[in-house]
């Protein structure tokens, strides 16, 4: 079952009319960026009520203090009260600065994802973990708050460039890593344009909703959805911070394989399950070329993962495939010989 806030939707514009007018909203906001301003605003349009529309730039370094300071601006210069609601139409950068914005304007309004992307609907939108990137370190500043209606369409993953589709996949992917292996069997032996999505978000989203359910804010068992993301953040912020950008699901594709590099070396995971798991990354994503002088200034940045706990980096480590560890402790010369071995592939 998905939980009562989630909806899987096949008329998006009619279930949102819907929710709204059970409401009594002072005033409605839509936020969008310059893609989905373009190529989904107008699914969702007649479904809207009297609105405003504010506009930002799409892409991960817009992911700012300083990008929420205009969304901000463009609230109160509109007069939003507390009793007024933002609906976040968009993809996953946008569905955590807005909920973001939501949650801190006036101390909190109500706010409205709709995932535009694979990586918003199967991960980002689920869960209410908002935040942005500060210094280049990822969602360094943030909250945990619950959307009032996450509203999921797998209709616009036809409005998404190939290379978005992918980078949501890598969600997708880990998820059956860390608890399904008859799923990752099934989706393995496909290629990306191949998928079920709606089979895939389905499973993905129930996952993440009862993960989430059972640890909220993420004390303990929802730390097994940062698997790929200790070393996957560490790559994504520092080649953010030399101005090249990569893709969320390219990074932690790449973090995934690291630390399951990781697990095998601990024991955690067969050689054959690892070859598996590095055979069908490769042949989705591709690998992100990292310099052999890189390779310690990426893995300082694991030392500002949130998941840590004084000076010790830890981890999420594949238990074979369907399973995995929390809270591994791992050392800088781990993640720099990690690192080492996937920039040899």
């Amino acid at each position: 079952m998905l939980p009562e806030n989630v909806l899987l939707s096949k008329s998006p514009a009619n279930d949102l009319k819907a929710f709204l007018s059970r409401k009594t909203y002072s005033k409605i906001a839509v936020l969008v960026d310059e893609n989905t301003k373009k190529h989904c605003y107008g699914i969702i349009a007649p479904g809207l009520p009297e609105h405003f529309v504010i506009e930002v730039k799409s892409g991960e370094e817009q992911k700012t203090l300083e990008t929420c300071g205009l969304i901000w601006q463009a609230m109160t210069q509109q007069a939003l009260d507390r009793h007024a609601v933002l609906i976040v139409l968009g993809g996953g950068v946008l569905g955590d600065m807005g909920g973001f914005c939501a949650a801190t304007y006036k101390r909190g309004i109500d706010f409205v994802l709709m995932g535009t992307t694979l990586l918003s609907q199967a991960d980002a939108s689920i869960g209410g973990k908002l935040a942005v990137d500060f210094n280049h370190y990822k969602n360094h500043i943030g909250v945990f708050q619950l959307p009032t209606l996450t509203l999921l369409y797998s209709g616009f993953f036809d409005t998404l460039p190939k290379a978005e589709l992918r980078s949501g996949f890598a969600e997708v992917i880990k998820h059956t890593l860390i608890s399904d292996r008859k799923m990752w069997n099934e989706l393995r032996t496909k290629t990306l344009d191949e998928q079920d999505w709606n089979k895939l978000l389905l499973h993905s989203v129930k996952y993440k909703a009862y993960v989430v359910t059972e640890d909220p804010k993420e004390k303990g068992l929802r730390k097994i959805l940062n698997a790929g993301h200790t070393i996957g953040h560490a790559i994504e912020s520092y080649l953010l911070g030399i101005n090249r950008r990569v893709l969320h699901g390219e990074a932690i594709a790449a973090g995934l394989i690291a630390e399951a590099w990781i697990a095998v070396n601990r024991q955690f995971l067969k050689q054959a399950d690892f070859n598996e798991i590095t055979d069908y990354l490769l042949k989705i994503y591709g690998k992100i070329t990292i310099e052999n002088n890189q390779l310690e200034e990426i893995a300082n940045y694991t030392l500002q993962d949130k998941k840590n706990s004084g000076q010790k980096i830890l981890c999420v480590l594949p238990d074979g495939i369907g399973n995995a560890h929390l809270d591994c402790e791992i050392s800088l010369d781990d993640v720099k010989r990690a690192l080492a071995f996937y920039r040899s592939l």
